[in-house]
C-alpha cells in the first residue's frame, strides 16, 4: 500500500506536467482545427530559458528561493510566449487559407529549426541543474518503506491546478474567452460579428505557450536534467494526453495528462520501464476504439 501510494504521487506531479502542456495543443485545435507540433519545442525553450535565467540569478547572489522562482516563471513565460507568437505569424497565418496538410507541414519545420538552434546554442549534452527546492513531508512509514511527499511535487501539483483554474474562468467568463469560443464555432461569422480572428488566434497560441513554459520550469526543477530533446518526446506525449482527454476540452486535456502520468509511473514500478510508452499508447488506442472522441471530447458536427 506505501508503495503504491508513493507512486500515485509521483504520476500526479508527472501528469500535471503533461496536462500543462496538452492544454496547449487542445486550445490550439479548438479554435483552427489544427494541432501546433511545435508546441513541445515550445516547452523545450521554457526549460532551457528557466535553467539559464535560474543559473544567473543564483551566480548574481539572488539566493532567496521564493523570488528567483517567481522571476524565473514571469520571464520564462513572457520570452517562452514571443515564441509562440512567432510560430503562428510564421507558420500558420500566411497558410491559414490553404489546404490543411501545409501549415502541420511548416508547424513540423518550425518544429526542427527550434531543437537545432537550442542545440546549437547550448550544445547536445545534457544539462544539470543542482536541487533547488528541497524538503518534503512524511506521510506514511511502514515496513523500512517512507511514502514521501516533496515540495516540488506540492508546488507542481498546486500551480498546475490553480493555472487549470485561473485559464479555464478566463475562457468562461472573459471577453477574450467569448472571442476564442466564437472562433472555435464558426471563425467567419465572428469576424462578422466584430471579432479580431488574428488577434484571437495569436492570443490563443501566447497563452498556450505560456502555460508550456511554466511547464519547462516544473519539469527542470522536477527532474534536474534536459536537452535539446525533451520536446520532442514530452510534445508527442502530451498530444496523446490531450486526445486521450478529448481534443479541444481543456478539463479533458488535464485528465488525459494525469492518466498517461498514472499510466507511465505505475506500469514502470510494477513492470518493464522499457515498455511504459507501450502502455500509454496502448490504453490511448482502446479509448479511442470506444470512445472516437476522448473521454470528455464532444462529437464533431459536420456543417453543412
Amino acid at each position: 500500500m506505501e508503495y503504491f501510494t508513493q507512486q500515485l504521487i509521483n504520476g500526479l506531479a508527472l501528469g500535471s506536467i503533461y496536462g500543462l502542456i496538452a492544454i496547449g495543443y487542445t486550445m490550439v485545435y479548438g479554435i483552427i482545427g489544427m494541432i501546433n507540433f511545435a508546441h513541445g519545442d515550445i516547452f523545450m525553450v521554457g526549460a532551457f530559458i528557466a535553467l539559464i535565467i535560474l543559473v544567473a540569478l543564483l551566480g548574481i547572489g539572488v539566493t532567496f528561493i521564493p523570488i528567483a522562482l517567481l522571476i524565473v516563471v514571469v520571464s520564462a513565460m513572457l520570452l517562452t510566449s514571443v515564441w509562440g507568437w512567432a510560430v503562428e505569424r510564421i507558420a500558420y497565418r500566411p497558410l491559414r487559407g490553404s489546404f490543411r496538410l501545409a501549415p502541420l507541414i511548416t508547424a513540423i519545420g518550425m518544429s526542427i529549426a527550434l531543437q537545432n538552434f537550442v542545440q546549437i546554442a547550448q550544445g547536445a549534452r545534457v544539462k544539470p541543474l543542482q536541487p533547488i527546492v528541497t524538503g518534503g513531508y512524511t506521510l506514511l512509514e511502514r515496513d523500512g518503506f517512507t511514502v514521501i511527499l516533496s515540495n516540488i511535487q506540492i508546488m507542481i501539483i498546486l500551480t498546475t491546478f490553480a493555472l487549470m483554474a485561473i485559464f479555464s474562468l478566463l475562457i468562461a467568463r472573459t471577453s477574450l474567452g467569448r472571442a476564442q469560443r466564437a472562433c472555435e464555432q464558426d471563425r467567419t461569422m465572428a469576424a462578422l460579428l466584430g471579432v479580431n480572428v488574428d488577434r484571437t488566434i495569436s492570443l490563443t497560441f501566447v497563452m498556450g505557450a505560456a502555460l508550456a513554459s511554466v511547464a519547462g520550469v516544473m519539469y527542470i526543477l522536477y527532474y534536474g536534467v534536459i536537452d535539446f530533446y525533451i520536446g520532442f518526446v514530452a510534445g508527442i506525449k502530451a498530444f496523446t494526453a490531450a486526445v486521450l482527454g478529448g481534443i479541444g476540452s481543456l478539463p479533458g486535456a488535464m485528465l488525459g495528462g494525469l492518466i498517461i502520468g498514472f499510466i507511465e509511473t505505475f506500469w514502470s514500478a510494477y513492470f518493464s520501464i522499457e515498455y511504459k510508452d507501450v502502455a500509454a499508447f496502448s490504453v490511448l488506442a482502446l479509448v479511442l476504439i470506444f470512445m472516437p472522441s476522448g473521454l470528455l471530447g464532444r462529437p464533431e458536427v459536420e456543417k453543412v
